[in-house]
């Protein structure tokens, strides 16, 4: 299996490509903002092939060019309809103060609508270009938020978005929000992860299970009430 990662936009969120090893046909997580051209040149340079576009959130900075992407190779785009009410419109997830930015962004406070959606609300697992990818729940930092594993012979790949950053975990603060069930879906899904579970974040450097659990304050057992 092979992976590749790149940060883009403003707020450097990160993208992942992933594809089998003996197959052109390659899957997209979290395509943020300006990712599209970076994802061409990849795709264009390694004569590979989109077959989906997996979104961990429907955060801009995760989702910008997700849409546009899957509607331009006649793939699928993969969302919890939780975060369904920001998807086409950015500002409804980050709060009225981002219009201005999204209106220089993009012209308008506004994103398109994917040809073909795939909800991920009760999905246990979703397989793209033959990759099985585990479907994890995990809401707090917004209602709709999932993470996606995946398992070689080294153990779990655990694309995080903003569940868990190396040193810290995604905010709270943001429309939909809560601490409350952020600590609820730490204590039920990030305590539980196997020490050699790699953690690719939705900003930032990988890290992993082990590393975080020992050292990040938020998983402190302690700090959960566990």
């Amino acid at each position: 299996m092979f992976i590749a990662s790149f940060a883009s936009g403003p707020w450097e969120g990160n993208c992942y490509l992933i594809r089998q090893d003996d197959s052109v046909e390659t899957v997209v997580i979290d395509p943020g903002v300006f990712a599209a051209e970076t994802v061409h040149e990849i795709l264009a340079e390694r004569g590979w092939k989109l077959a989906g576009v997996l979104c961990t959130h429907g955060h801009v900075d995760h989702i910008a060019d997700a849409a546009a992407l899957a509607n331009e190779a006649g793939a699928p785009m993969w969302l919890h309809s939780a975060d369904g009410f920001m998807m086409t419109k950015p500002s409804a997830g980050i709060g009225s103060d981002i219009i201005p930015l999204m209106v220089e962004l993009f012209g308008a406070d506004e994103l398109p609508t994917p040809d073909t959606l795939v909800d991920l609300e009760g999905v246990g697992a979703v397989e793209v270009a033959g990759i099985e990818f585990k479907v994890t729940h995990t809401p707090g930092h917004s209602p709709g938020l999932v993470i996606f594993t995946v398992s070689d012979d080294d153990g779990d790949v655990v694309f995080c978005g903003d569940f868990v950053f190396a040193g810290s975990i995604g905010r709270t603060d943001l429309p939909r929000g809560s601490a409350t069930v952020m600590n609820d879906s730490l204590r039920r899904v990030a305590l539980a992860w196997p020490d050699d579970a790699r953690l690719l974040p939705g900003h930032g450097p990988a890290t992993t299970a082990a590393r975080e659990k020992a050292m990040n304050p938020y998983l402190q057992r302690r700090n959960l009430g566990v």
